[in-house]
Order: structure tokens, then C-alpha cells, then sequence
């Protein structure tokens, strides 16, 4: 495992995530398709990386307005968790382990990690409700558990005025066993399919 000192968002960040699946897309990985097979994002994320690796270029990344909210919003909730928490919060840049990485909002002493997500208002609300974590967010946070060897992970989500959801997601080796699984086909095909396009 290598812990790469950048800035999330940074030339150097994309340089250390370069070409290798990472947890924002874990969920994209398990992605099946209408009728059971792949789904396009699976192929698409695929290409994508192939093209990274052969020129050493990293994709274009999309954002929207909601994107750019979060990343302002991002600190104001890290405060807000260790505040309430009482923890010390130790930022990191990027997690590399082995052909896949991570990059959690930070590390939480020496078993744990912090996930933050920032929410509209009537989704922030729908979460507060249900008490816990959207089941949309698993593939990240256990993937990223799995790829930084913590035992834990902090889901936060936030919007201000709001109160701030914070629930605890635990280590689950017989998700992390799927995952590890899913990743290792990925990683076989992409490989494959490089290969193939070296080969022309």
C-alpha cells in the first residue's frame, strides 16, 4: 500500500490514480446491464483507463454545479464531524494498493476513515429519516475500507442548516469478497483488451 501526499483534484492526483479502478467507480464495476450482462458505464469506465494507461493521459473528468457545491461544502462538514466526534482528522491525498486505489475525505486514527457526502436539502432529510447510508454509497466505502486496510469507516452527509448524519459503516469481508472478485475480472479484461490495442 502507498500513500501518495497530494492534493485531491491536483495534476499529481490524477497522475497516482492514473489508468487504475478507484472507489468512486467501484459501483460502476458491479454495474450489470438490462439484461444481465455488463453495463455500458462498466465498458465505457473500462475504455476509459485503457486510454489512460496507453497515453499516460488522465481522462477528462466531468463536474457539475452540485460537484463544485460538495467540494466547497466538504470542509465545512469535516469541521462539523470533528467538532462533534472529537477526532483528530489526517487528510490524505491518494491511496494506491496494488492495481486499485482510494481517496477518502480523510483518515480517522488508526482504524477508521471519513466519508463525506453533501446532500440537497430533501435528500439530506430523506437520509436523516432512514438512519443510514444510502445503499448507492456501499461500493465506495468498502472499497475504500478494504483498499486503505481500516477496519471502519465514517459516512457523513451533510447540508447546513441541517443536522449533520453520521453513521458508522463496519468492515464486511463477505462484500469486500464480491468486490475483490468484481475487481479482478475487471482488471483481467482491461488488461486483455490493452493488449489487443498495442497489438494494431
Amino acid at each position: 500500500m502507498i500513500v501518495v501526499d497530494c492534493v485531491q483534484g491536483s495534476e499529481s492526483w490524477f497522475q497516482a490514480r492514473l489508468g487504475i479502478p478507484t472507489a468512486s467507480e467501484f459501483a460502476t464495476v458491479l454495474a450489470k446491464g438490462r439484461s444481465g450482462g455488463d453495463s455500458k458505464g462498466r465498458r465505457t469506465y473500462m475504455l476509459k483507463l485503457i486510454g489512460e494507461r496507453i497515453t499516460g493521459e488522465p481522462a477528462e473528468s466531468y463536474t457539475n454545479a452540485h460537484m463544485e457545491r460538495g467540494k466547497i461544502m466538504e470542509e465545512e462538514a469535516r469541521n462539523a464531524y470533528a467538532f462533534m466526534s472529537d477526532s483528530v482528522l489526517v487528510p490524505v491525498g491518494f491511496i494506491r494498493n496494488g492495481d486499485k486505489g482510494c481517496s477518502p475525505d480523510s483518515l480517522v486514527g488508526g482504524d477508521g476513515l471519513l466519508e463525506i457526502k453533501t446532500k440537497l436539502p430533501h435528500l439530506q432529510i430523506d437520509v436523516l429519516l432512514r438512519d443510514e447510508m444510502p445503499p448507492e454509497h456501499m461500493a465506495q466505502v468498502q472499497g475504500q475500507i478494504w483498499t486503505a486496510e481500516r477496519e471502519w469507516c465514517e459516512f457523513v452527509s451533510y447540508w447546513p442548516k441541517l443536522p449533520l448524519f453520521v453513521k458508522r459503516i463496519y468492515r464486511d469481508e463477505a462484500y469486500i469478497k464480491i468486490l475483490s472478485d468484481a475487481i479482478d475480472s475487471f482488471l483481467f479484461e482491461l488488461i486483455e483488451l490493452e493488449t489487443k490495442i498495442k497489438a494494431l
